[in-house]
């Protein structure tokens, strides 16, 4: 891709590379959707019964918005991996690729001859993205791996929730989707090294391991001093005031006054000022103090009360104390932020005539990536591909359909 001009990236920056998805559910899918925003040519290879990410989240009309979103950019090609036929139909698609993307467990790849060594055999050039629970080696390398059981073994979960609780989760596949963008930029790194070296390698990405990188700091506090931290709740730790603190309305005011000019105009717009003076708040260190972060939230929350929402999040925002609401999805509609911004994307859909997906990121300047389509049905690109990467005629994909080694939309 080193002579490519502007415009012929106009379709991202990715334009060019092709990209063959063998995964199911969510970081897989995810990261080679980051790939195919930036106009990478993504070719999805499913079962028969397709991803269950189709089965998965809210449905109108028998059609997933989840996958709409999840599968938009990608072309879906049904392989039946159990047959010779497929499995040959598969090794021929990656012989022709740049990346492939897949998020089984250990070893299925290469019981199914679709290992790395025999593909790279085939394709030297080839940067096999393998997203996992836990890796392609150690002794846990075969068990199955999920996002939430992922994040309990990195550390993660034990900090997640109030102290006083069981710990918590947050509802949404946060590790998935942190693991996913560490594995695209694994492959944009190893194709970046390919330029030089002229042969591709293994990205191993393990979704423990990505929620394991959030305890940067933990880390070294352990080794050095034993520190095991607890739950905290809203809290940031050894930080106050920085919480979740309650609205007259029934909402939530997220208020982060950390630095010490923040806290004093805090205080000032609290009409407090003995708080300035109180040994237990007056520095930094002293409000982290865990007995002090209780004392300090509790008389944050007292004053915060006594307001709606709205009304105080403009008198925070007047005396530049950095705050927020807490947003529900209806007030990230109703944002005039992220309306101005694009993260709310209206992508035309063959049946339901549009669904709001979340917009492409990162940004870049000169080369943005972009929706160039909602997700595709089931196999809707089985026919087209067979054609145009392998130059397979109709009777003889027809006969591949009669085989049930491959299968059409419809």
């Amino acid at each position: 891709m080193n002579g490519d001009t502007p415009s012929e990236l106009a379709a991202g920056p990715l334009t060019g590379l092709k990209v063959v998805e063998i995964g199911t559910t969510i970081a897989g899918p995810a990261c080679a959707r980051l790939l195919a925003d930036f106009g990478a040519e993504v070719i999805k290879i499913e079962p028969p019964d397709g991803d269950p990410v189709r089965q998965m989240g809210q449905h109108v009309q028998q059609q997933s918005l989840y996958a709409a979103s999840i599968l938009r950019n990608k072309r879906s090609v049904v392989l039946d991996l159990k047959t010779e036929a497929g499995r040959r139909i598969a090794f021929e698609l990656i012989a022709r690729a740049d990346i492939l993307v897949e998020n089984n467990r250990a070893g299925v790849l290469e019981r199914l001859g679709l290992g790395y060594e025999a593909l790279s055999a085939r394709n030297p050039g080839l940067v096999m993205v393998r997203i996992s629970g836990y890796g392609q080696t150690g002794p846990y390398a075969d068990r199955p791996g999920y996002g939430a059981i992922c994040e309990a073994v990195g550390g993660v979960r034990h900090m997640t929730g109030d102290p006083d609780r069981p710990p918590a989760r947050v509802a949404l596949a946060t590790t998935d989707y942190l693991t996913s963008v560490y594995a695209a930029f694994g492959a944009m790194a190893a194709i970046r090294a390919r330029s030089v070296t002229g042969r591709g390698q293994v990205v191993d990405a393990a979704l423990y391991e990505a929620a394991f990188t959030q305890m940067e700091p933990v880390v070294p506090a352990h080794e050095k001093l034993g520190v095991v931290p607890m739950r905290e709740g809203s809290n940031l730790p050894s930080m106050a005031p920085n919480s979740s603190y309650p609205t007259r309305d029934g909402g939530w005011m997220l208020i982060a006054a950390n630095s010490q000019p923040t806290w004093r105009r805090l205080v000032g717009l609290m009409q407090q000022p003995g708080l300035l003076t109180d040994p237990r708040f007056e520095t930094i260190q002293a409000r982290g103090k865990p007995e002090n972060m209780r004392a300090i939230d509790a008389i944050v929350a007292e004053w915060t009360r006594g307001f709606d929402g709205t009304d105080l999040e403009a008198r925070l925002r007047e005396a530049e104390v950095p705050c927020t609401r807490v947003y529900t999805i209806a007030d990230i509609y109703a944002d005039p932020h992220f309306a101005a911004r694009g993260m709310l994307a209206q992508v035309p859909h063959p049946v339901l005539g549009h669904t709001t997906q979340t917009g492409v990121v990162p940004r870049l300047s000169a080369t943005p990536g972009g929706i160039r389509h909602t997700g595709p049905d089931l196999g809707a690109d089985t026919r087209a591909v067979l054609r145009e990467a392998l130059q397979m005629g109709d009777a003889e994909i027809d006969a591949l359909i009669q085989q049930q080694a491959v299968m059409q939309a419809g």
